[in-house]
């Protein structure tokens, strides 16, 4: 077997927790909001000039709304995966595909961190 298949990790086995840089809620349906605070020069700049709010807002939708509470530094994505199947049935599929792009991309913008990976038996 090749060496660096063996040393590879499964993305289904990180583990992630919410940024610190972010503060978020949920309201009464369920629904998350993460709030962004434009923070540096341009944005006050653009804050006095261009009348651009201090917080700007980020509505998840239902699926993200599900999936954002879960990601709680001890569930790795195979387990916040087989929640989203329980709950979502057929409409998540491609379950994992897609759950692994939603979760890369909230790392990539710095929503979430990389806490483990957690080694499958």
């Amino acid at each position: 077997m090749d060496k660096s298949k063996k040393t590879s990790k499964n993305y289904l086995d990180f583990v992630y927790e919410h940024s610190d840089k972010y503060r978020w809620e949920k309201d009464d349906e369920g629904n998350v909001t993460i709030f962004i605070e434009n923070r540096g020069a341009f944005n006050r700049i653009a804050q006095k000039l261009l009348k651009k709010p201090k917080v700007s807002q980020l509505h998840l939708e239902e699926m993200g709304s599900f999936i954002w509470p879960l990601i709680d530094g001890e569930r790795n994505v195979y387990d916040i995966g087989q929640l989203v199947k329980e709950h979502f049935g057929e409409e998540a599929e491609p379950l994992y595909p897609r759950l692994a792009k939603y979760m890369k991309m909230l790392d990539e913008y710095g929503f979430i961190i990389k806490k483990a990976v957690h080694e499958s038996a």
